[in-house]
């Protein structure tokens, strides 16, 4: 009896541990997940409301990254940036709040300096390109908000970057 019992927990225990969580790792752009029906089976997700966060992180992309301790825009920033002033200029009762973040290696102090400049960054190049100033806000919360916990160098790209938020509508 003593044995049946124990293979029966051995056989749930290997269960158990191949289960698929049902939370997945998600990515960095915030795509969002599919919705279940009522069946059971996963319906298509909604479409993004234009204009809305959504919209912009699914057919724009919300966030640039940046070197260790760098606040230039490389090539692959300035194709997104371009992207979200065109976007910006298709829903122009918009505003955009720009985040800089910063990977968790430095001081406080330091790390809401580069955080600062990195969000100026992003707001200097979309102004460079049409964007109404007024449209624009930034906010440093340097190391204070990783994306990716951890201390490796992929969670510390992952942390170095700019987030584009959509917020309120353009007093223009």
């Amino acid at each position: 009896m003593k044995l049946k019992v124990l293979s029966l927990l051995a056989a749930l225990s290997i269960v158990a541990g191949c289960e698929t969580p049902s939370e997945g790792t998600g990515s960095t752009a915030g795509s969002g997940d599919a919705a279940t029906s009522s069946s059971g089976g996963t319906a298509p997700a909604p479409a993004a409301v234009p204009g809305s966060q959504q919209d912009f992180v699914v057919n724009v992309g919300d966030r640039v990254f940046f070197g260790t301790n760098k606040a230039d825009l490389n090539s692959e920033s300035i194709s997104t940036l371009k992207k979200q002033a065109a976007w910006m200029t298709k829903h122009n009762g918009v505003n955009l709040v720009i985040e800089g973040h910063c990977d968790e290696r430095g001081t406080t102090e330091y790390n809401l300096g580069l955080g600062e400049r990195r969000a100026n960054a992003v707001k200097d190049y979309l102004i460079s390109v049409g964007v109404a100033a007024s449209r624009v806000k930034t906010i440093s919360y340097g190391k204070s908000r990783p994306a990716v916990p951890g201390s490796t160098d992929w969670a510390w790209s992952q942390n170095r970057r700019s987030v584009s938020l959509v917020k309120g509508v353009s007093a223009n």
